[in-house]
């Protein structure tokens, strides 16, 4: 394990918080995982027992690691046992007052040497360090959606972040088994910067009716051999996540070629968000998903 880190706080326990506990669980790490609602953080242990039993039904987990990664998660709607922990990661929704909020909550709780993590996907580091008393133990640790399956970290130093912090934090992603990279903090850093413009112009090319929800997905995928159509990506991503990232590039970089698609606007405005909702640009109600435009 990474020296000084041993014991893991996750805060949010949606689709990216419940992974990162999985991820650090299974490496032999104590995980408190934390989240306003009690009902969320039951939900969540649920789906991190059900995605553990499929890797054994794979064979890529044997039935004892299962039963000891369930053994190292702790589930709370208090933000108390965060105390004990080496590095808190927040992973809650991807609003800046959100988390900020959550900072001045947590951080007086927090040892003074505890590193405290952001998973943000887009905004920046610095700024929401500053918001912290601890500017210089504070980090972006990205991890790619799904957490257990992607391999990929983006590491993010805010100007104040210290060289150590960083070093550690490198070590500890590799000890999760994944490949770090370093990113400037940049408006949406690397993976976003690139993927979202992708995505946003493919809804512009369904806006703008060059194609359908399936000729343009099916496009992407035989065309370039993306495993995955980027309208169907951004279903998984979440719509408002999608949306939220295009008006930090837009904001941040302050260049046209990063606004909005209209049609996403409506998608969201609308609530279809996407596969979490069960409508975006495919409806999710049935046995398979149906384009909905």
């Amino acid at each position: 394990m990474s020296s000084g880190i041993n014991t893991i706080g996750v805060i949010g326990a949606g689709q990216m918080g419940l992974g990162i506990a999985h991820v650090c669980a299974v490496s032999g790490y104590d995980v408190h995982l934390v989240d306003i609602s009690e009902e969320q953080v039951s939900s969540a242990l649920a789906t991190i027992e059900r995605n553990l039993g499929r890797l054994v039904k794979r064979e890529r987990l044997s039935d004892g690691d299962m039963k000891a990664a369930l053994g190292r998660i702790h589930g709370s709607s208090e933000y108390a046992p965060l105390a004990d922990c080496n590095l808190v990661i927040e992973a809650a929704t991807e609003d800046e007052e959100v988390k900020t909020g959550i900072y001045d909550s947590v951080c007086p709780l927090l040892s003074t040497d505890a590193i405290l993590g952001t998973n943000t996907s887009s905004i920046s580091i610095t700024r929401l360090a500053s918001r912290t008393d601890r500017p210089e133990r504070f980090i972006g640790i990205h991890f790619m959606n799904p957490a257990p399956l992607m391999e990929l970290i983006e590491l993010i130093r805010g100007i104040a972040t210290e060289p150590a912090v960083f070093e550690e934090i490198r070590s500890f992603t590799q000890q999760l088994g994944k490949t770090p990279v370093s990113a400037e903090d940049f408006p949406a850093f690397i993976v976003n910067r690139i993927l979202l413009p992708m995505i946003n112009e493919a809804v512009y090319t369904l806006y703008e009716g060059v194609g359908s929800v399936e000729a343009i997905d099916t496009a992407m995928k035989l065309g370039a051999h993306h495993p995955m159509g980027p309208l169907e990506l951004a279903d998984f991503i979440g719509l408002d996540t999608c949306l939220a990232i295009m008006q930090v590039l837009h904001d941040g970089l302050a260049d046209t070629k990063y606004r909005p698609c209209p049609l996403l606007v409506k998608y969201v405005e609308a609530g279809w968000m996407g596969k979490k909702s069960g409508r975006g640009f495919y409806d999710y109600s049935g046995e398979a998903p149906v384009p909905t435009r």
